[in-house]
């Protein structure tokens, strides 16, 4: 019987799954801390794997001998070892179509409680005693009109911010060099054909690129020193792409305005952790109304959540119980 294992228990049952996989797979729902913590003999038995937040190493591939499928349950699959997947001929697949519109939604919300000085307020009338009741002078505070957006990764949820950013009256332009000429025209968008171009036109900078070897610390000092004065840092990708330590320092010299995080290079965080996030949760004063931290869930709501399950389910059969798998990501893309 084909079995697929489910290492992380997400649902409370699989209903679902056995609905998309049919009579004939078994299901396995355990949820180990790591895959090395796995029964040796669910890894014998396991023909599919489903993973979410746990890492597979090589070290953990070696274990499965059956194993044909890897359904990375998201977008990234940096937490894959695709080299070792490839030389055991396992099929790594992802779910690019979930979150497209939360993750665009959680890019924009960010820039807007930057940009519109609402979470300046928010920690202001939180004071003891409260701020008055007037407006407060802070750079990070910006018309939306007459800005730039500036997007990295012009992928589904790049497009999607993209498209929100330039619907309430931002100037869009992109960098993409993986998009087709033209893709600037079709979207009404405009386009950087390098990286540093897009920086030193940027009033905010939206992150949504993959992890990849290209792309990890792709925004460091030097990045952010390209940005024009009082500009503004939204990440949603991956955490290594951004470095928090030169977030830091451009935040306190002033140079940018305000930040919003939905990720961190390590997740969660662990001691010591960085100084950025210490003198966040600290309040220092020096941060209020200029950077917002959110625990990577910028993906989530009841109905994604949903849409993750049953589309990695289809994603797995696709690819586990038929010919045509779809969603494969190749062991050399980047």
């Amino acid at each position: 019987m084909t079995t697929v294992l489910y290492s992380e228990r997400m649902y409370a049952d699989d209903s679902v799954e056995r609905e998309v996989f049919g009579p004939d797979v078994r299901v396995l729902m355990r949820a180990p801390r790591t895959l090395a913590e796995l029964p040796d003999e669910d890894c014998a038995a396991a023909d599919g794997l489903m993973l979410f937040r746990l890492w597979a190493s090589a070290a953990d591939l070696a274990r499965f001998p059956r194993l044909r499928v890897i359904v990375r349950m998201g977008v990234g699959y940096d937490r894959i070892d695709r080299a070792a997947a490839a030389a055991r001929g396992i099929m790594v697949c992802n779910v690019p179509d979930y979150g497209t519109t939360e993750i665009a939604d959680h890019a924009i919300g960010m820039t807007l409680a930057l940009r519109r000085g609402i979470l300046l307020q928010h920690d202001a009338q939180r004071r003891t005693p409260p701020a008055g009741w007037v407006p407060i002078a802070n750079r990070v505070v910006r018309r939306i009109g007459g800005q730039t957006f500036g997007v990295v990764g012009l992928g589904r949820i790049g497009t999607a911010a993209a498209l929100r950013a330039r619907a309430l009256g931002f100037r869009v332009v992109f960098f993409d060099p993986y998009r087709p000429n033209g893709t600037d025209r079709a979207l009404g968008l405009d386009r950087a054909r390098t990286l540093e171009e897009l920086l030193a036109q940027s009033d905010v900078l939206s992150l949504h690129t993959p992890l990849t070897h290209e792309t990890r610390g792709m925004i460091s000092a030097r990045e952010l020193a390209l940005l024009p004065p009082d500009a503004v840092v939204v990440n949603t990708s991956r955490g290594p792409v951004l470095d928090l330590d030169a977030v830091e320092a451009a935040l306190r010299s002033g140079h940018l305005a305000g930040a919003g995080l939905d990720v961190l290079p390590v997740e969660p965080p662990t001691e010591p952790e960085p100084a950025l996030l210490r003198a966040y949760r600290a309040r220092e004063p020096w941060l209020e109304g200029r950077l917002v931290v959110t625990p990577h869930v910028a993906y989530h709501s009841p109905q994604a959540w949903d849409d993750i399950r049953r589309k990695s389910a289809e994603t797995m059969a696709a690819a586990l119980l038929s010919n045509r798998p779809q969603n494969v990501i190749a062991p050399d893309d980047p």
